[in-house]
């Protein structure tokens, strides 16, 4: 597999909508880093509207939630100005709902009062909003605006509720958060807003209407689980087992769990990062697990007969699925392609650590041997990924970077380190605290497994990680001596300089992750890559976007600086065109060759 090949099918699917008049997604477009607006026409997914519109909502800075489908309209948030747009799906017209200096996000469609419900974000405020459709109908209006933080509004079927969650600084939105209800009256304004804690410390998300109860994920029992609050506001549990029901809600608008017409449930569940999709049909209590090809599933819509979803897969590109509820059948819609037809592929396998002295929990992550498999049982390099977040994951999805190394001779292994969602609420919050020291163990603890149980070289052993992954890779490099060599990835280098710098959804994080730079100075100091440069002796790779507002280009250029003032040679290499994330194919291409050039120097001096 070349480079080229590594980065031209870097094609993901998001965003499901759907409506009367049919399905829509957004699709990314690798020439461009675009989201195109995709339908199906004869059994076909075509765009909506031309390439050039884009749609990406920016609240929060990861956006979500930048597509809602109405009877015979889509609604989305164009990237370049933050603003709603009307699109006829018959015509194509396309015209602005909103023209201000704010971002969207969150879109739903509220059938009962012809309008779409919002996530407006201006000044460093948020706002719940309904937006009109046109002049002649009643204005925009602020349904509700005082919390610091607000996810996608949800209405009930019959328009006459809505319900939403909400935090307050400093919290995250899977550290803390709240239930809310309210009534919708005739002229579309709120009356009643009620807030409904959860019965134990814990945070919420995605709630649904199931009549008048709203059904809502909460972890107060130490998972992310179905819960029934009732308009009397008892708390019942729907789904007793122990499993994670939805990933960590970084952007608006997920969801993961929805209510069936014949009262069922069709629900995920993730099990040591794998994700499922459970069935329960009427009112039985015993789910039957479907479409067990796919290890991930998003954006559930419920349509007539079908669950739609966007599904995906260890061997395929992201797929627009439908299943029929009635029978389980699953049946690509659009996408699912092979990218290379042919192509031997490397099979992810779960592996896990053992918990270690001390009562320290055990891991997970997956391992993708080389492909072909090294022959005489030799050794092979290993490149440890570091996913990034840090409260995310890695799940076992078609990774063409990662099928890019196994091509190229090297075992790769993706780690999900203590403080990773989808394992419970105790294991997330693992990280509190102690960012820079538990996920580092767990790197090097994963590392000395693989060396003990698979066939991999400990003399190459290499670490890399975007965005916080490129923070834990460096400080692996500090404070470890099993990796050979690092690579950072737009990684964070100086933690006080990102506080000071941080937008506002994360300005509590780092504190979270650290304690207080006043409480816990010394964490600050020793474990802050850039502090600790001159402990920074073996060789690391850099590379970053120059646009970048999240980890700023100078996170690079400080902790390069001063690997290069005491007497280091790395490199660095900056993409004038690129922000957080890299999405331009040639720009991957060029970082996958360099990176390679760079492991097999590394590879060959050993």
């Amino acid at each position: 597999m070349t480079s080229e090949q590594a980065s031209s099918a870097l094609l993901q699917r998001t965003e499901l909508a759907a409506s009367a008049t049919g399905e829509f997604w957004l699709e990314s477009d690798p020439v461009s880093g675009g989201n195109v607006i995709m339908t199906l026409e004869a059994g076909v997914g075509i765009p909506l509207l031309s390439r050039s519109f884009s749609a990406r909502s920016q609240v929060n800075g990861y956006g979500g939630g930048a597509l809602c489908a109405g009877p015979e309209s889509v609604f989305a948030v164009e990237a370049s100005g933050q603003q709603v747009y009307h699109i006829d799906t018959a015509t194509g017209a396309c015209s602005p709902l909103t023209d201000d200096d704010a971002c969207y996000g969150g879109l739903s469609w509220d059938a009962a009062h012809h309008r779409v419900l919002a996530v407006r974000e201006a000044n460093g405020r948020q706002q719940l909003m309904g937006i009109a459709l046109t002049d002649s109908e009643s204005a925009n209006c602020i349904l509700h605006e005082s919390e610091d933080f607000y996810s996608a509004p949800t209405v009930s079927a019959d328009g006459r509720h809505l319900a939403w969650v909400s935090w307050s600084l400093p919290d995250m939105p899977w550290v803390a958060s709240v239930l809310w209800t309210a009534s919708i009256q005739r002229d579309g304004s709120l009356t009643q807003a009620r807030r409904w804690p959860s019965p134990s410390e814990g945070s919420v998300q995605q709630p649904i209407f199931d009549g008048d109860d709203v059904i809502v994920l909460s972890d107060h029992e130490g998972w992310w689980q179905p819960w029934r609050l009732t308009s009397g506001g008892q708390w019942h549990l729907l789904d007793d087992s122990r499993e994670d029901h939805a990933s960590a809600p970084w952007q608006l608008g997920e969801r993961h769990h929805q209510c069936l017409p014949d009262g069922g449930w069709v629900r995920m569940r993730y099990q040591a990062g794998v994700g499922q999709l459970w069935l329960f049909s009427g009112h039985e209590e015993t789910g039957v697990r479907i479409a067990r090809e796919y290890v991930d599933f998003r954006c559930l819509v419920v349509q007539g007969q079908r669950v739609l979803c966007i599904a995906r897969s260890s061997t395929r590109l992201d797929t627009v699925l439908s299943v029929d509820w009635g029978t389980g059948h699953a049946e690509p819609l659009s996408g699912g392609e092979e990218p290379f037809p042919g192509m031997t592929l490397s099979q992810p396998e779960l592996f896990s650590v053992p918990p270690s002295a001390g009562g320290v929990d055990a891991i997970s992550g997956f391992f993708y041997p080389p492909v072909p498999s090294a022959s005489d049982g030799k050794s092979v390099p290993i490149i440890l990924i570091a996913h990034g977040g840090p409260t995310s994951t890695t799940y076992p999805v078609l990774n063409l970077q990662t099928q890019f190394w196994c091509r190229q001779g090297f075992a790769v292994a993706e780690v999900n380190y203590r403080g990773s969602s989808g394992f419970g609420r105790a294991f997330r919050m693992a990280l509190a605290g102690n960012w820079g020291r538990v996920d580092v163990a767990d790197m090097e603890r994963a590392a000395r497994w693989l060396v003990a149980n698979k066939a991999v070289d400990p003399a190459r052993l290499f670490i890399q990680g975007r965005s916080s992954g490129g923070y834990t890779a460096l400080l692996a490099m500090v404070q470890t001596d099993v990796f050979a060599a690092g690579a950072s990835q737009f990684g964070v280098s100086d933690p006080r300089r990102l506080r000071a710098m941080t937008h506002r959804f994360e300005s509590g994080y780092l504190d979270w992750l650290l304690g207080s730079p006043d409480d816990c100075p010394d964490n600050w100091q020793q474990r802050s890559p850039l502090a600790q440069a001159d402990r920074l002796c073996r060789p690391m790779i850099f590379f970053q976007g120059a646009q970048d507002r999240v980890v700023v280009p100078q996170q690079t250029t400080a902790i390069v600086n001063a690997l290069r003032r005491n007497g280091g040679s790395p490199e660095v290499y900056v993409y004038p065109d690129e922000g957080h994330g890299f999405r331009k194919q040639s720009n991957v291409a060029d970082m996958l060759e360099r990176l390679l050039r760079f492991y097999r120097r590394q590879s060959t001096d050993q």
